[in-house]
């Protein structure tokens, strides 16, 4: 979705500076001042508020890397702030306070601005130690929240990382964190969709998955062959019932069979060949196509990724 912000926003710039576009006559001329190709152009930008310890590599366009200790905020904010040691931090932002950014006040006074993890248009944060999920107000997830550790923090409009060739995601590759904190648990891989961690569910091992499945669909498969063979001895009695007689009491002489207990035994085996017979052959293909389809590397719905891995 396109952004709202106009292309062209001269909103918050400095009185003196409007005034100076507004009498030079050449500006705009040929693309002169506009940013054009590159080049110079007046725009909004607040003033960053800068701590006697941070070293601010800058432009005039609202871009900064930041060298300083953890502060996600304030100058109070953070490790930096409540000053513990060892809590080097790298702040890169592009676009401080993002489509609000401007260098003045309605009432024309000087705007300044602390990082703002929410509002900041893009931002590549590192610490040595710092609360990186609340931070940028992460849900808890199953992974937890990272408290006084060191960590990065990747966050823009879209995020794009793309490998030439592999690309893994590994967790618990030391014994140690950077505190020097024993790491006692595997913690996963979290992928939270809308920072809402209440229906976060496990990611299945597909290899175990298609097990359990085609063992399913065999159990059902053997159902299917359990019913066909109770199907054909239901047949025979049902055959012998219909052509059942007795004995009578007149010498032994055996009676005829029942007519309405023949036409309906006659039935009924029609019955169960046209329809019950012919209906279990069908459900036998279905599960045979079913395992083709979804169980298969060839299926067009195979349920495991070919590329990528999980554990």
């Amino acid at each position: 979705m396109a952004g709202k912000k106009k292309a062209v926003d001269l909103t918050g710039l400095r009185p003196a500076v409007k005034q100076a576009i507004s009498d030079n006559a050449s500006f705009g001329s040929r693309g002169t001042g506009r940013g054009i190709g590159g080049d110079k152009m007046a725009e909004p930008t607040p003033r960053f508020i800068q701590t006697s310890t941070e070293k601010v590599l800058t432009n005039a366009h609202n871009a900064a890397i930041v060298l300083g200790r953890d502060r996600p905020g304030s100058r109070l904010s953070g490790y930096g702030g409540s000053g513990d040691t060892h809590c080097a931090s790298i702040d890169a932002v592009a676009g401080r306070m993002a489509n609000n950014a401007r260098s003045v006040t309605d009432a024309g006074e000087a705007l300044s601005a602390d990082p703002n993890f929410k509002l900041d248009a893009a931002r590549l944060y590192i610490s040595q130690k710092t609360d990186i999920d609340v931070n940028f107000g992460l849900a808890d997830g199953l992974v937890g929240n990272s408290t006084a550790k060191s960590a990065i923090g990747i966050k823009a409009d879209g995020i794009r990382i793309i490998a030439r060739e592999g690309i893994k995601l590994v967790t618990k590759t030391d014994l140690n964190n950077s505190q020097g904190g024993a790491v006692d648990s595997i913690s996963g891989i979290d992928i939270i969709a809308g920072n809402d961690d209440e229906l976060l569910q496990p990611i299945p091992l597909g290899n175990h998955l298609e097990e359990a499945l085609v063992r399913l669909t065999d159990h059902v498969d053997k159902l299917n062959g359990i019913v066909d063979g109770f199907l054909m001895h239901q047949m025979k009695y049902n055959t012998a019932l219909a052509m059942h007689f007795h004995h009578s009491p007149f010498f032994g002489a055996p009676t005829s069979p029942s007519p309405p207990a023949m036409s309906s035994g006659i039935q009924n085996i029609i019955d169960l060949l046209a329809d019950t017979k012919r209906s279990l052959m069908t459900h036998r293909a279905n599960l045979i196509m079913f395992k083709m389809t979804y169980f298969s590397v060839a299926g067009g719905k195979y349920i495991n990724s070919r590329y990528n891995n999980v554990n």
